[in-house]
């Protein structure tokens, strides 16, 4: 593992989480609540909603094999295999979150449709043209080399393959400001303006097949996350259960921050869709 990417695991490593999680998400004989467990696992703007969205626009047969890039706790990728009927391997750098991703999707009944790996996403542990689909919500912000990263994807999916990203971007030259979710410090924080994924994606041979400014989406959401934070302290119950659980204790912090590059268009969550061609087929 480079260096840079063992302080982005670091960054997500956070101790106790999955004390956290079963203790909020299990229900009295120890069964885990999907109302719960989903508002923690997709760990993404948009949540829940957002990867139905574009499982939706995958559009997978049943049994297809779909590759999750940067898997987290493997919320998206269960939804996937129930949405899709899909059969989803997820890759993820933190050790902690493939080892919670896999007993949660045991204990959830997804673990015959599932399966986790630890991996870098630059050297991904796959062979060529093993998947029909790939997607990745809320990564590449941790990636610097991103024309690598689509290489990867663009080897290990077959001809005809859909690859999605749904990541935060850079809309201008300024920054938001540390930390933010993904970044403690601008060290592993690597955005990039939507003209350079499409550039790394065109250039490791994948068709740009449409683009989504998601900001406005991302806007509410984040309003909806500050509103219910602040009724809850009003009434002097504790937070709902949400994504900040995954960010530590400074989660108010990061996504204040969040909010902020958002609103000034600082920074706006993107969703780009991308299709290998097939042999006889030319890239345009």
């Amino acid at each position: 593992m480079r260096e840079i990417e063992i302080h982005v695991a670091e960054h997500y490593g956070l101790k106790g989480l999955r004390e956290t999680i079963l203790q909020i998400a299990e229900d009295d004989q120890g069964r885990l609540r999907p109302d719960i467990l989903e508002n923690i696992d997709e760990f993404h703007i948009g949540g829940a909603e957002a990867t139905s969205r574009m499982l939706d626009a995958i559009g997978l047969q049943q049994g297809a094999r779909l590759l999750d890039v940067g898997c987290g706790i493997g919320g998206p990728a269960r939804r996937a295999a129930q949405q899709l009927a899909a059969r989803v391997t997820g890759l993820d750098l933190t050790e902690g979150y493939v080892a919670l991703a896999q007993e949660l999707s045991e204990r959830s009944g997804a673990a015959g449709q599932t399966e986790f790996v630890q991996g870098s996403a630059l050297e991904m542990p796959f062979e060529d043209g093993e998947f029909d689909a790939a997607m990745m919500l809320h990564v590449g912000m941790n990636i610097e080399d991103k024309p690598r990263l689509f290489a990867e994807v663009a080897r290990v999916l077959r001809p005809g393959g859909i690859f999605v990203v749904y990541d935060v971007m850079r809309l201008g030259d300024d920054q938001p400001q540390f930390p933010v979710p993904w970044a403690a410090t601008p060290a592993t924080s690597f955005l990039e303006a939507p003209h350079s994924y499409r550039a790394a994606g065109m250039a490791a041979g994948l068709q740009v097949v449409k683009e989504f400014d998601r900001g406005a989406e991302a806007e509410a959401f984040l309003q909806m996350m500050r509103a219910r934070a602040m009724e809850a302290q009003a009434a002097g119950r504790p937070p709902a259960p949400g994504i900040g659980m995954v960010m530590g204790a400074d989660a108010p912090v990061k996504l204040a921050n969040m909010a902020q590059a958002v609103r000034a268009r600082v920074v706006a969550p993107i969703e780009i869709h991308f299709r290998k061609p097939g042999p006889q087929e030319r890239l345009t």
